[in-house]
C-alpha cells in the first residue's frame, strides 16, 4: 500500500513510471543538452554563500523552503564577517568539515542560541517524489532541488544529510546551535532530522575533500586546520565578481526525466541495471550562466 501510494504521488508531481525496454532511451547528458533556460533556475544571490579558501570558492545554494531562521543566522554571521580568517578546525575523513571558532573567543554579543529545526510544515513547496525505497525516511525527493525527506503523517519535510549538506553545529541540547557550522563530506543521513540542514554546497566540493584532516585543537597551539578566508553573501559581492549558475529545477519534466536516466543508465557500458536511484548518489545537475 505504501509503495502504491508513493507511486501515485510521484506521477502527480510528473515523475516516470517504472523503467521499462531501454531501447531509444536518452543517456543523463543527452537529457540535460536537450534542455531548455526554463528547466534552469539562477541561483538567486541572497541565498547563496561564497565560502572563500586559500585553494579557491566554495558555493552553498541555501534553501528557500526549510530551515530559514538558521540560513538567516549564517548569512547574518557572514555579513558581519564573523568567519574571515576563522578556519575549518575540525575534519574528520568521510565525516564532516567543521567551521568557525573553536576557542569561543570571537563573541558576538547579538547571537544566542537559535531553536532547532529538525523538520517543519513546507506549506506552497513543491515536492518532486522518487517512488525508490530509502532506509531513513518514509518518502524522499525534492525540494527546489534540494534532497528531502517527508513523513505523511506529520506532514513534515526535511533535507538530507548528503554530501555537501550544511548545518550549524550544537551540543546534547537541541536548541543550542550558534555560530559553528558543518558539511558533510559524505553521507550522514542517521544526523536527518537530529540537525537543521538548510543548504547544500553546489560548486567546489573537492575543495573541501581535499581540507587537511584535523581533530578540534586543545589549545592555540595545536593545528587549527585550514583557514577561513571569508564566507559572503553573493548578493554583496560585485555583479563582476560573483560565479553565475544555475541548477535543473526539479519541478521540471526534464530533472524526472534524468532521474530516470540515472536510475537505470541506458548506456551500452552498463549491463546490470538494477532500477534504483540512491536520493545521495543523485547528482545535481549544476553549470554557469551563459552571458546574456
Amino acid at each position: 500500500m505504501r509503495l502504491a501510494l508513493g507511486l501515485m504521488l510521484a506521477t502527480a508531481v510528473g515523475a516516470p513510471a517504472a523503467a521499462g525496454p531501454l531501447e531509444g532511451r536518452k543517456s543523463g547528458a543527452e537529457i540535460l543538452a536537450a534542455t531548455t533556460a526554463d528547466d534552469w533556475r539562477t541561483l538567486d544571490p541572497e541565498n547563496t554563500l561564497y565560502i572563500e579558501l586559500e585553494s579557491g570558492r566554495v558555493i552553498v545554494m541555501l534553501s528557500p523552503a526549510l530551515g530559514r531562521p538558521h540560513a538567516e543566522r549564517m548569512k547574518a554571521l557572514a555579513r558581519e564577517k564573523f568567519y574571515d580568517g576563522l578556519s575549518f578546525y575540525r575534519v574528520i575523513d568521510g565525516f564532516v568539515a567543521q567551521g568557525g571558532d573553536p576557542f569561543e573567543a570571537r563573541k558576538t554579543p547579538s547571537v544566542g542560541p537559535i531553536a532547532a529545526q529538525f523538520e517543519e510544515p513546507a506549506d506552497g513547496a513543491r515536492f518532486f517524489v522518487l517512488p525508490d525505497k530509502d532506509g531513513f525516511a518514509r518518502q524522499v525527493g525534492f525540494i527546489d532541488s534540494l534532497p528531502t525527506g517527508f513523513d505523511k503523517k506529520a506532514k513534515t519535510y526535511w533535507h538530507l544529510h548528503c554530501a555537501g549538506a550544511i548545518a550549524l553545529g550544537r551540543s546534547d541540547d537541541k536548541d543550542t546551535a550558534a555560530t559553528e557550522f558543518y558539511i558533510a563530506l559524505q553521507p550522514q543521513r542517521y544526523l536527518d532530522r537530529n540537525m537543521t540542514v538548510f543548504g547544500r554546497v553546489v560548486s567546489g566540493m573537492e575543495k573541501l575533500q581535499a581540507l587537511r584532516r584535523v581533530e578540534p585543537p586543545e589549545s592555540e597551539k595545536d593545528d587549527i586546520g585550514e583557514k577561513i578566508v571569508a564566507i559572503r553573501v553573493a548578493a554583496d559581492v560585485p555583479e563582476s565578481e560573483r560565479t553565475p549558475l544555475e541548477i535543473l529545477r526539479s519541478d521540471r519534466p526534464a530533472f524526472a526525466d534524468f532521474a530516470e536516466a540515472r536510475r537505470n543508465r541506458p548506456e551500452a557500458f552498463f549491463y546490470f541495471r538494477p532500477n534504483h536511484l540512491d536520493i545521495c548518489q543523485f547528482p545535481l545537475p549544476v553549470r554557469a550562466k551563459a552571458a546574456p
